[in-house]
């Protein structure tokens, strides 16, 4: 008999959002789980947690007696807790999500999703951010069905230190061509702020954003994503130093500034 895996569920949704309830649904039968995730939507905060205000872990009554906690705090806060205060012992693997838009492209640097799994990989424990292009419809029954196939598969063949997966689920409006290991594209949201009056006069801004489409690599998940594909990309975070800039740079650098 195989060992179940223990596999902690996280997200910047919210614990009760239909995302998160589809990634428990996907992987209750094949692995002993556990929940901890915010009380509160967090998305867009990327690795921020929280040190200015206390924190708080409460129950929450789950189905099938699944443990689960809820967390005034962001994801990061969520997997830090975890591994820290909560479980007994580390999980064999995090998962992340589902987010309800795209986290493909350079988004990846705002997405709390994206953070609670990249908080996982920053200690050692394999990590997977998942979310959906289909912002305003998704059919998460559609997306079901390919999780747990994914997570099987990354149990199976561990990532490299450091290394955590970011898989995104294209718009349902049409059938999945299928999954695809790719690249990360360049495209994001970026800000476009709306000026605000307040009543008594002074001016707010409410930042919102838009897509912005930069060119892409085909084999990116940016362009596989518009062709109908699960984009699965490794995105590495153990070490992000630029070393050929570093090797280049390095001597005329250093020979800029006086000794001492």
């Amino acid at each position: 008999m195989h060992k179940r895996p223990k596999i902690l569920i996280t997200n910047d949704d919210g614990i009760f959002s239909p995302g998160l309830k589809c990634l428990w649904q996907s992987l209750v039968e094949h692995a002993d789980l556990f929940i901890i995730a915010p009380g509160t939507d967090q998305s867009g905060v990327g690795l921020g947690f929280t040190f200015r205000v206390p924190l708080q872990i409460d129950k929450v009554k789950w189905e099938q007696n699944t443990p689960a906690w809820k967390v005034n705090g962001t994801p990061v806060d969520c997997v830090k807790l975890a591994l820290s205060v909560v479980l007994k012992e580390k999980p064999d693997l995090i998962v992340s999500g589902i987010n309800n838009a795209s986290n493909a492209g350079r988004t990846v640097l705002y997405s709390g999703t994206v953070g609670g799994a990249i908080e996982g990989a920053l200690r050692n424990v394999p990590s997977i951010a998942f979310s959906f292009e289909d912002i305003e419809t998704p059919n998460y029954q559609q997306a079901q069905k390919y999780i747990y196939p994914i997570v099987q598969h990354t149990l199976a063949h561990p990532l490299p230190k450091g290394t955590l997966l970011n898989v995104n689920f294209p718009h349902t409006s049409r059938d999945f061509k299928g999954i695809k290991l790719a690249r990360q594209g360049r495209s994001y949201w970026v800000d476009t702020p709306h000026e605000r009056i307040h009543p008594e006069g002074t001016p707010y801004f409410w930042l919102g954003g838009k897509w912005d489409d930069q060119e892409e690599h085909p084999e990116s998940d940016v362009a596989l994503l518009k062709e109908g594909y699960i984009t699965v990309v490794p995105i590495h975070v153990d070490e992000l130093t630029d070393h050929e800039h570093l090797e280049s740079r390095k001597a005329s650098f250093e020979k800029s500034f006086p000794n001492g």
